[in-house]
């Protein structure tokens, strides 16, 4: 039987599929590597057409298998995209003095966090920031005496209806999913090194239609949002330059630069649109710039202040964005970080053929970082011409409710870039439903046993009690003597 995994990334351009082995040395072996294109159901990277967006999974699905000639029994899927959000969130628990904290205390605190609810928005991740034992900050509580434990969240939201019309898309279209990852995390996991993420830094994923932003320090991820704003921005505001965006594209790549020196701007240059037309080097030079000024801008905004100065690993680029011409630069200016640098390709050791893998531009690092992160074989028997084949086009061989029959844990997912499905979701709400009534109904049957105890005792205390067992116990005394 083939073994291989196979991961999903629904871009704001296209959405790619790809396959690939991991081998005994740890490198990787892309064996296919698919796209379709997203612009027409896919917008800052959430879905807006279901229908469009199943067809294109199926297509995906249906592709991989035939160059495969396997099927595929489920896939590994990263969620991104506009209005992911980070907020901060404490918990406390007053305790007995002298209490030794205990690591179902800690699972309390964080089941308690996870249970928090906000409008229209769905926690999708909970990262641990620290605990505040009394008045000491600790990573591990566990063992230490104290009468107060705080715990320090970083609740990582979607809105519900983008996360619902994800997971919508692949069971219309009958693909399994065997885990969806908090996207930029697992691309924090492959193009950050140790150090980095330890020391302080700012990861920039500048993509086609959003940027996406995540703050690191002692190796714990602090903040993360995605700004709406991206490349293709800037290519609609140089077609403001009254060209067509297609042109705009093309000049975008040929001679777009985020940073440009006075001295070498020449007044007099006109930049070729095509071969009738052309548009003024300033002109063009001072679009490119302002747009990805507000860009960098954005981005600095979302680092929170007291990380500021803890920025010890510098900021790392990535994404498409991160090959326009000058932008370490750009950021470097706006910033005031010196330490900058741009991660064109993850930190794994990737065999392909694929070119697109081969330039290594930064466009692949997100969707070669999901499936560095799988670690279940998506193999599905071998593909026949079985006239008799009952499994149809662009389908998966098991499903998602098949995966997760068994709902995990907030506790065995939290912090690990895991985002539940929807299914697995609703089956933990049904569990945490029963297990509710169950304890409820112990309570009541424990009030109630409790209440029978006190009537009785109540009973067995008044006067009219005592007296009639005084008579009771007089007559018995009498009957005795005269016996």
């Amino acid at each position: 039987m083939a073994e291989f995994i196979v991961a999903i990334e629904l871009g704001s351009t296209k959405i790619t599929g790809i396959a690939g082995r991991k081998n005994l040395d740890g490198s990787i072996s892309v064996l296919s590597v698919v796209k379709e294109d997203a612009s027409q159901c896919i917008r800052k990277g959430v879905v807006y057409n279901i229908d469009k967006t199943v067809q294109s999974l199926t297509n995906i699905i249906s592709k991989l298998k035939a160059n495969l000639k396997a099927e595929i029994a489920h896939v590994y899927v990263g969620v991104g995209g506009q209005s992911i959000r980070s907020v901060r969130n404490v918990i406390v628990e007053e305790l007995p003095a002298d209490t030794i904290v205990s690591q179902e205390m800690v699972n309390q605190l964080m089941d308690k966090n996870r249970t928090m609810s906000y409008p229209d928005q769905e926690i999708l991740e909970a990262a641990t920031q620290e605990y505040k034992v009394d008045q000491q900050y600790q990573l591990d509580p566990i063992g230490i005496q104290c009468s107060r434990l705080e715990g320090n969240f970083l609740n990582i939201l979607w809105h519900k209806t983008f996360y619902r019309n994800l997971n919508k898309c692949f069971d219309l279209a009958g693909i399994a999913i065997a885990e969806m990852y908090l996207a930029p995390m697992v691309l924090a996991d492959s193009v950050l090194t140790e150090a980095e993420k330890r020391s302080g830094c700012v990861l920039v994923d500048l993509g086609a239609e959003t940027t996406t932003v995540a703050v690191y320090f002692k190796n714990i991820l602090r903040h993360l949002a995605v700004i709406p704003l991206g490349g293709a921005n800037i290519t609609k505001d140089i077609a403001s330059l009254q060209m067509e965006e297609g042109d705009a594209e093309r000049m975008k790549l040929k001679y777009a630069s985020a940073y440009t020196e006075n001295n070498d701007i020449d007044n007099t240059l006109m930049l070729p649109i095509d071969a009738e037309r052309q548009v003024e080097s300033r002109k063009f030079i001072e679009v490119v710039e302002a747009r990805v000024e507000e860009i960098i801008e954005n981005v600095w905004f979302q680092v929170p202040a007291e990380y500021v100065n803890n920025l010890l690993g510098g900021i790392i680029l990535t994404g498409g964005g991160s090959n326009l011409r000058n932008i370490e630069t750009a950021f470097r200016n706006h910033t005031h970080v010196d330490k900058i640098r741009t991660a064109k390709f993850i930190t794994f050791n990737i065999n392909s053929n694929n070119e697109e893998l081969k330039v290594h531009d930064g466009t692949m690092n997100t969707i070669l970082a999901l499936l560095a992160k799988g670690d279940m074989n998506c193999a599905g028997p071998e593909l026949t011409s079985d006239l008799f084949n009952t499994n149809q086009e662009g389908m998966t061989t098991t499903t998602t409710t098949d995966l997760h029959q068994k709902a995990r844990t907030l506790n065995e997912t939290t912090g690990s870039g895991v985002v539940r499905t929807e299914i697995e979701k609703q089956k933990a709400e049904e569990e945490e439903r029963r297990r509710k009534e169950i304890e409820m109904q112990a309570a009541l049957e424990q009030q109630r046993r409790e209440e029978e105890r006190l009537a009785r005792e109540r009973r067995e205390n008044s006067t009219l009690h005592k007296a009639m067992k005084g008579l009771k116990g007089f007559f018995q005394k009498m009957i005795s003597e005269d016996e």
